[in-house]
């Protein structure tokens, strides 16, 4: 079958960094042929990695949508605040489209997606990893085969970690709702899809509650400068130090390459004097929860809780999932399922080891399955596609709406309803 051509919009950390590896790897999966990227050092460094034409690199998706389709398919890796206006478009051009998640931080353009999608008869697949990753297609096939009968409640938690928070949270680009998305969205929508997906049934409501209670300026330590590199009398002791956190090998800390552009020891002290990864935890712009829990509620009767903490000693998910036949313990770190069958007290630990590439597997997976899905003109009900998206994300945006309204519960369909009726 024909090798599918594809343009990357946005040659950041997902699409360079994630992204561009595997095509590298495969080239005869599919064949990068344009991208799209305000920085010139980024975007010049991913032509020339692909070896792209002048005519195919541009500085904006504007620039890139406004010439006549040229390619099969566009990977959108902007920041989420960006996802909307270049999907629609890429979508009206007759573009299939692979969109980072979360779809975007409005409910009515999540639907407006969806239902273009549908309209143009264009595959718009969402990057939901987590669905790809071995562990988790383990859970899915052991609930399918009915192993432990009916899913009566699952627990859900997802251990964010103390230094992912802190970088990517409280100094980084998703620390305010207002210039990316409410936590909820932005990090756990992963775990929305995935509740969503193992109990296999609509929600049909949800309870929150939640708060950013300590990265908040009445709790900086005695002596705390509004930088680390300022003199801090606190530095030194602080947990959250830019200057140890980001000082680090950068194979040892991969969250210190991300601040600057070449990652040199030298670029990086520049940007904890001057950027906002150098910024107090204590004496930023966030806004958004270091602390979250979920319930729900699903229309065959299942319930789950999840809870989103930003204060973990690692970064991990951990679910518990109770059935009818049996119990399963899972613990993604670990990469090991325990499995227990209430007849005969039977357990089995499975082991479920990662596959390459970033998300333990998951970034390949969702590659391979979007070009096998362009090459299998497959343009609806793929794994991750936007239809199968879209539920998850009015989870999540129903759990932000009750966390602001005190835990009150909101009824997923109501809630749909109202949403869609505006886009209408």
């Amino acid at each position: 079958m024909r090798k599918p051509t594809l343009a990357i919009i946005g040659a950041g950390a997902r699409g360079l960094i994630a992204y561009a590896p595997y095509f590298s790897r495969f080239p005869e999966e599919a064949e990068i042929v344009a991208v799209a990227e305000p920085n010139e050092q980024r975007r010049t460094a991913f032509a020339q990695r692909f070896d792209l034409p002048n005519e195919r690199i541009f500085a904006s998706w504007e620039e890139l949508l406004a010439q006549p389709r040229f390619c099969d398919a566009l990977l959108i890796c902007t920041q989420d605040r960006m996802h909307f206006a270049p999907t629609m478009a890429a979508l009206r051009q007759g573009y299939h489209v692979l969109l980072e998640k979360p779809m975007s931080n409005s409910p009515s353009e999540c639907i407006a997606m969806t239902e273009m999608a549908r309209r143009t008869g264009r595959l718009l697949t969402i990057c939901h990893v987590s669905r790809y990753i071995p562990f988790w297609r383990q859970l899915k096939t052991i609930l399918s085969a009915g192993t432990i009968g009916d899913v009566i409640s699952i627990q859900h938690n997802e251990n964010v970690g103390y230094l992912h928070y802190a970088h990517s949270f409280v100094r980084g680009n998703w620390r305010n709702a207002s210039l990316s998305s409410p936590m909820i969205l932005a990090k756990s929508c992963h775990d929305m899809d995935l509740i969503r997906w193992l109990v296999d049934s609509e929600c049909a409501r949800v309870s929150s509650f939640g708060s950013l209670t300590h990265f908040r300026p009445e709790n900086a330590p005695e002596g705390a400068a509004d930088r680390c590199a300022d003199g801090c009398a606190a530095e030194a002791s602080c947990p959250y130090s830019a200057l140890r956190f980001y000082s680090q090998d950068l194979k040892a800390n991969p969250y210190a390459g991300l601040i600057a552009d070449p990652p040199t020891l030298e670029n990086r002290m520049d940007a904890i004097k001057s950027g906002p990864y150098g910024k107090c935890v204590y004496r930023t712009d966030n806004d958004v929860v270091d602390h979250q829990v979920v319930a729900m509620e699903f229309v065959n009767g299942a319930t789950a809780m999840f809870s989103m903490c930003g204060f973990t000693r690692d970064t991990n998910r951990i679910v518990q999932i109770m059935g009818t036949k049996g119990e399963i313990r899972g613990d993604l770190h670990k990469e090991e399922i325990d499995l227990f069958e209430f007849a005969g007290a039977k357990r089995t630990l499975i082991r479920t080891p990662s596959e390459e590439g970033g998300h333990q597997g998951g970034d390949e997976g969702v590659l391979r399955q979007f070009i096998a899905d362009l090459r299998a003109e497959k343009f609806s009900g793929s794994l991750t596609s936007a239809e199968a998206s879209l539920e998850s994300h009015l989870m999540a945006f129903a759990a932000e709406a009750s966390r602001q309204r005190r835990g009150e519960a909101v009824e997923l369909r109501s809630f749909r309803d109202a949403i869609a009726a505006d886009v209408r």
